[in-house]
């Protein structure tokens, strides 16, 4: 039996971009899983109030939990060695705040 996963939908769209030469992107939208409630875990980093700015909790929790993600579904990636350690500890430290 396949384990089950939540499934998520991403859209990112620009609303403005640094420079007036630059050619705006169609909107990307982006379906992926993972195995956590990501609005459970953005609500966890909401409530430890790590940065001033709750925007940065969600996009700290979204990006965190994507990346961890992807190491995950490719653990045997030599590109991801060295970091698994490391991002072993900070997670442990992240969910001890």
């Amino acid at each position: 039996m396949a384990k089950r996963t939540n499934k998520y939908k991403l859209t990112l769209e620009e609303i403005s971009l640094a420079s007036e030469d630059e050619v705006k992107n169609a909107p990307l939208k982006l379906e992926f899983d993972n195995h956590d409630n990501l609005f459970n875990i953005i609500n966890v980093v909401k409530s430890k109030a790590i940065f001033e700015d709750e925007n940065q909790s969600t996009e700290f929790a979204i990006g965190l939990k994507m990346f961890t993600e992807v190491i995950l579904k490719n653990r045997d990636n030599e590109l991801f060695k060295e970091l698994q350690p490391a991002i072993a500890e900070f997670m442990k430290k992240l969910k001890s705040k």
